[in-house]
């Protein structure tokens, strides 16, 4: 009882976090200018309260999602759609099918993909001239910002140039491999295939995520050896730290993803011993990587760079414009924390974890914009992107608390 009371608290206290950073967001989607009049200065016949273009397609979403539930959780819905309901949060596919499913899915995207390889970079996206760079000069890479500490990533990128005469084809390998493991984890946690397959189209619909799979610039290894990290946590958890290292050297950002590992093993039901070696070892790695690098070339960014309040807050107006072509994510990540509360209040822990993930990304982007004086790109949210469809098919899965199996 002692132990439901605990998970219970620990439930609503991630629920409510993840509400508040979740509700800075959605400001700047309902009142564009209201953070940025409220923090600074501004000078204009600027109405604060004006609404934003989201403003209508958020409140008509959730309102009518909301009073779905309501009504569902009441039973107050015909039988006919109770028992559609019911069918589909009970549906599974058979391994057969599921792997024709995910051929199909690999497959059309590749064809559809695939073209973009013989697209030059340098033509559209002004960061390849750096890539470019560390390729004339890796291994001794010297002079191009905070690229000498992301050596996973440029040793990739260099053998991708090297082996097949492009650039971008490890990029695009990362970026299906994504979304396999996204499949994978999705199913790892939910014990249910269907959930994979939910997670990958979700991931796969992005906007964002189509837009990058195929850059150089910004590839997603960072984010790819970061979900490995989460999913071998269950598979083989002493080799969980050695993907989030890959992680760090792929992009530096990852630092600030530590506590959401660590979180996220607190939160599985994994065997304590192990659990607390897990959390000693991350502590201990981190320690000595993250001094290592305050005696190198980031230290020295960062050092220079005094924290910004105005540029904090900022960070919260980003989602607005940075995501708004994908509208998934826009319309339905407040009901989504929603459901993810309601399900590990019926016992799925893990959607505890899928919250504070969310809320994770979420509040990295203000993080970076208030320590750093680096901007804001778009390819930064892929995480949440990521998050977002892990969360759509958590909630497909049965009540459970993820015990390993």
């Amino acid at each position: 009882m002692m132990q439901k009371s605990v998970t219970s608290k620990v439930s609503f206290v991630v629920f409510v976090i993840t509400l508040v950073v979740v509700g800075l967001n959605y400001v700047s989607l309902f009142f564009p200018a209201l953070i940025v009049t409220s923090i600074t200065d501004f000078e204009g016949n600027v109405d604060p309260l004006e609404p934003g273009v989201w403003v209508t397609p958020i409140l008509i979403a959730n309102i009518s999602i909301f009073c779905f539930f309501i009504l569902y959780y009441k039973q107050k819905l015909p039988n006919l759609v109770l028992r559609l309901i019911k069918f589909i949060l009970n549906f599974e596919v058979s391994k057969k099918w599921t792997m024709i499913v995910i051929v199909i899915i690999l497959g059309g995207y590749i064809a559809f993909t695939v073209g973009e390889l013989d697209d030059y970079e340098g033509d559209i996206w002004t960061d390849f001239s750096n890539i470019e760079k560390m390729i004339e000069e890796f291994p001794f890479v010297e002079g191009i910002g905070n690229l000498p500490v992301v050596y996973v990533q440029n040793f990739l990128l260099y053998t991708s140039h090297t082996v097949f005469h492009n650039v971008k084809v490890i990029p695009f390998v990362a970026s299906i491999s994504l979304l396999l493991l996204t499949y994978f984890f999705t199913v790892k946690i939910c014990n249910k295939r269907f959930s994979g397959v939910v997670a990958m189209l979700v991931l796969l619909q992005s906007h964002t995520f189509l837009r990058y799979d195929t850059v150089a610039s910004y590839s997603y290894f960072w984010v790819l050896f970061y979900l490995l990290s989460l999913y071998l946590v269950y598979k083989k958890w002493y080799l969980s730290h050695i993907a989030f290292i890959l992680s760090i050297f792929s992009k530096l950002l990852t630092l600030a993803f530590l506590p959401m590992v660590l979180f996220f093993a607190y939160r599985v039901e994994l065997a304590q011993k192990n659990k607390i070696r897990i959390i000693i070892l991350y502590i201990v790695i981190i320690g000595t990587i993250t001094s290592i690098l305050f005696v190198g070339i980031e230290a020295k960014i960062l050092a220079s760079t005094a924290f910004d309040y105005v540029d904090f807050w900022n960070g919260f107006t980003t989602l607005s414009y940075q995501l708004r072509f994908d509208v998934l994510v826009v319309l339905f990540l407040l009901p989504l924390v929603v459901c993810l509360f309601l399900k590990s209040r019926n016992g799925t822990k893990i959607a505890d974890s899928i919250s504070i993930l969310i809320m994770g990304v979420l509040l990295s982007v203000p993080l970076l914009a208030g320590f750093t004086n680096y901007d804001t790109h778009q390819y930064r949210y892929v995480p949440l992107l990521v998050f977002f469809a892990v969360g759509a098919g958590v909630l497909f899965a049965k009540n459970h608390s993820n015990r390993l199996e």
